[in-house]
């Protein structure tokens, strides 16, 4: 019998996506569930929703404050670098847009890593093209070609619509984990509550589901 497939949706300007992207395989594997990544674009969320594009930590100083600590012991935990970004949230539109042709091409996950890796790590400044060039030249892949498919007109139009995906799905904020009939978990500290159900009700997707 197949296991079930939670679909794990992030944004690379999400602090707790970080560390949610380095324990999810690792997590999901200790379940006996599988996983697909799906990346979105979390802007587009908040404007539709009549709200800033900006980040809430921004915009509530003791929330930000309370977050990068929060950030900051769990990636300890994981021993994971933590260094919070300048300027914050980044520009996350071109990692994504790449993303989306890692998921089709197999690097996908490796990509998504290598981007939080660069950004919540290193300090690298994710939305220019030169860093995402270079990770994804340090991943093997010839980075010339990719870039320029993922700022497509067509792949454009692909992430607005994944992202449209998202908002229909009820999200609004990231990471998030969606099981097969539907149920939405909100945030790191849900992963293993989103797999346990996905365990719990397999019987209750819906035909043709990701792991029927």
């Amino acid at each position: 019998m197949a296991r079930p497939t939670v679909d794990f949706w992030y944004e690379f300007a999400s602090t707790y996506s970080y560390p949610a992207a380095f324990r999810v395989e690792e997590v999901a594997e200790r379940f006996g569930v599988a996983v697909r990544w799906r990346v979105f674009a979390l802007g587009p969320v908040f404007k539709a929703e009549g709200l800033p594009a900006d980040s809430p930590f921004n915009w509530q100083a003791a929330k930000g404050r309370y977050m990068w600590r929060d950030v900051a012991r769990l990636c300890a935990d994981l021993d994971l670098a933590f260094a919070p970004p300048v300027p914050f949230p980044q520009p996350s539109l071109l990692a994504a847009r790449v993303a989306l042709l890692g998921e089709d091409g197999g690097w996908g996950i490796d990509f998504a890593k290598a981007v939080f890796a660069a950004e919540f790590g290193d300090g690298e400044q994710i939305g220019e093209r030169a860093v995402i060039a270079g990770i994804l030249e340090r991943l093997g892949l010839d980075a010339g070609p990719i870039l320029d498919a993922a700022t497509g007109a067509g792949n454009k139009a692909r992430l607005r619509a994944v992202t449209e995906e998202a908002r229909a799905l009820g999200i609004f904020g990231a990471p998030d984990f969606v099981t097969a009939d539907g149920e939405l978990f909100w945030g790191n500290d849900r992963m293993e509550a989103a797999f346990r159900w996905a365990l719990d009700h397999a019987e209750n997707a819906p035909r043709g589901a990701p792991g029927d």
